[in-house]
């Protein structure tokens, strides 16, 4: 086994911080490098500990966790974190601008503590993690308010027909395997598919891409 995978925990309550703290470093191949009390903290922490994950809170005193991960991991860092924003239904309003500064995915605070550590290993390889169900709860909350886009579909002309499919279902949530069953081919089609994808829109992961897909009216909420 290589070097433990190295996590900043961020939440302004103690409660909550020191929960993920113990199921994180409880795992033999993940280990907590820093802890955070608001965005202030979790960027500080962040450029000087460069870890592989940032779990991240939203609502938080000084700095909220949508502008600390615009920091850390927006379009314009050199060296951008990965960031599981980890929020409440309660919060979905926010999670979405959390998602479009830079979030490589996020999970939900009732989920059990196995579905944290692999979102965290899922992050930390370079995936993204937007749950299903979560993704279409947010789309139909959003569904009036994520309209087209000025630049229409121009951006998606260099998609193939397969490829906008592909898109498509992304956008309405589903995971690899739903689409490899969906379209009757190969998970490792569909991850080919998929990189081709975010390579044309020219987005770092699949989480901007199905952002993106929104915006421009690819997908309708169900």
């Amino acid at each position: 086994m290589g070097a433990p995978l190295r996590v900043v925990v961020c939440d302004d309550q103690e409660l909550v911080r020191t929960g993920f703290v113990t199921i994180i470093d409880a795992q033999p191949d993940l280990v907590v490098v820093g802890e955070a009390r608001n965005g202030e903290e979790a960027v500080r922490i962040t450029e000087r500990e460069r870890p592989d994950v940032v779990v991240m809170d939203i609502r938080m005193p000084l700095l909220d966790g949508i502008e600390a991960t615009r920091r850390i991991a927006g379009p314009h860092v050199a060296v951008a974190a990965r960031v599981l924003v980890v929020t409440t239904f309660t919060l979905d309003s926010l999670v979405y601008e959390a998602l479009r500064a830079g979030a490589s995915g996020f999970l939900l605070k009732d989920a059990r503590p196995a579905e944290l550590i692999e979102a965290i290993r899922t992050i930390a390889a370079g995936d993204s993690l937007i749950a299903p169900a979560v993704t279409r709860a947010l789309i139909g909350h959003y569904g009036e308010r994520l309209r087209p886009s000025d630049q229409g579909e121009t951006v998606f002309d260099s998609l193939t027909a397969r490829e906008r499919e592909v898109l498509i279902l992304l956008a309405d949530g589903q995971s690899n395997a739903e689409i490899a069953a969906e379209l009757f081919i190969s998970l490792q089609t569909v991850k080919t598919y998929v990189s081709r994808v975010l390579m044309k829109l020219n987005v770092r992961d699949r989480v901007q891409a199905v952002v993106l897909a929104h915006r421009a009216g690819l997908a309708s909420p169900r």
